[in-house]
């Protein structure tokens, strides 16, 4: 998929704001990507959804998961005198300082954080609401989607990237008429506890052998570098993933690369925080992982700032890019997984030889 349509894809999705167990903005839009592509996205009884492409039913099929949620408030009570809210999702307790613009949903309306209210993360809001108002959430006021250059910047890259270069995937495979075994997981709830995809697979919401592959944008920590491309996550800060599925995906890319000059790639332990790529392979799927560098991580930017997260477009490009091929040339992975051992056997028998 070229760059500017990418691009595009990404803007529709960032423009929906979410908060964990409040993504029914991005779930529409997805909806709405899907159908204009011809695709028949289904709704689990949790709210994930699911995409499939599928041409090929005797393939192994290859589920790539992305999450919509991202970081944000909680609309929890309206007590006198004012507005509650409560944060969900993993940011430094120094980020929080009274004044910080907000926007509460749904209708847009803008508000400021207050007074922090006991230990828990809640804080009163200053908002002007109206009687017929019924906010359920709020989000840092950022904004949602700006491209400068080859970066995207926006309040939720996280993963709204990811599920961008699932669609694109899909999207992609369909136009090649590519002979493929796809199912597309669009989760819920991530940032408190992979709750969706937990959801998802312990009621058998995708088929057992399915080659599980977590898509996420992941905080930019050496040795990788934003704009080298898509990063081959051999794990995270809580696991390590399935090491031949890792590898099938390190021959894909290498083969890749081989052929497009321009296609780039890295492999790397992602260990700044947990993805969902744990809490599927703990459930018994054999599991591998992608993602993207990723800046100003939950909207952390130096010295305790609160600003829009980014990545490199390219970079998300070439994730799409690897998913596609990973796609397509699964009923190689025997063959390809293989060329590791193959390697190790003649060089055994090399080193027998010469040491005799």
């Amino acid at each position: 998929m070229e760059a500017k349509e990418f691009a595009q894809l990404a803007a529709r999705l960032m423009r929906q704001p979410a908060a964990p167990c409040h993504e029914d903005l991005v779930q529409a839009e997805v909806q709405r990507i899907c159908l204009e592509h011809g695709f028949k996205p289904t709704q689990d009884r949790f709210g994930n959804f699911l995409i499939r492409l599928q041409t090929d039913s005797r393939l192994r099929p290859v589920a790539l998961s992305a999450h919509m949620d991202h970081p944000g408030f909680d609309v929890v009570r309206k007590p006198r005198g004012g507005w509650t809210v409560r944060f969900q999702g993993g940011v430094p307790d120094e980020y929080f300082r009274a004044g910080l613009p907000l926007r509460l949903m749904p209708g847009a309306i803008p508000g400021r954080l207050g007074t922090r209210i006991g230990k828990a993360r809640e804080f009163r809001i200053k908002a002007r609401i109206s009687a017929t108002a019924k906010p359920t959430f709020a989000v840092w006021e950022l904004e949602d989607f700006v491209l400068l250059g080859d970066r995207i910047h926006g309040r939720a890259c996280d993963d709204l990237v990811g599920v961008a270069s699932i669609l694109a995937t899909l999207i992609d495979l369909r136009r090649q008429r590519a002979r493929c075994n796809v199912i597309g997981i669009i989760s819920r709830a991530e940032e408190i506890g992979f709750l969706g995809a937990l959801a998802l697979a312990g009621d058998r919401g995708i088929p057992r052998n399915a080659l599980v592959v977590s898509l996420e944008t992941s905080r930019e920590l050496p040795p990788v570098k934003m704009g080298a491309g898509v990063i081959i996550r051999v794990g995270d800060r809580a696991s390590i993933f399935d090491s031949e599925a890792t590898r099938y995906l390190s021959e894909v890319a290498s083969a890749r690369a081989a052929k497009n000059k321009s296609f780039k790639w890295q492999r790397a332990l992602m260990a700044g925080g947990t993805c969902e790529a744990t809490a599927y392979q703990e459930l018994g799927f054999q599991t591998c992982a992608v993602c993207v560098a990723l800046g100003n991580y939950h909207n952390c930017a130096p010295s305790d700032r609160i600003a829009e997260e980014f990545v490199s477009l390219d970079d998300a490009c070439s994730m799409v890019e690897l998913l596609v091929q990973a796609a397509r040339q699964i009923p190689q992975y025997k063959q390809l997984v293989g060329k590791l051992p193959a390697r190790i056997e003649k060089l055994r028998r090399q080193a027998a030889k010469a040491l005799r």
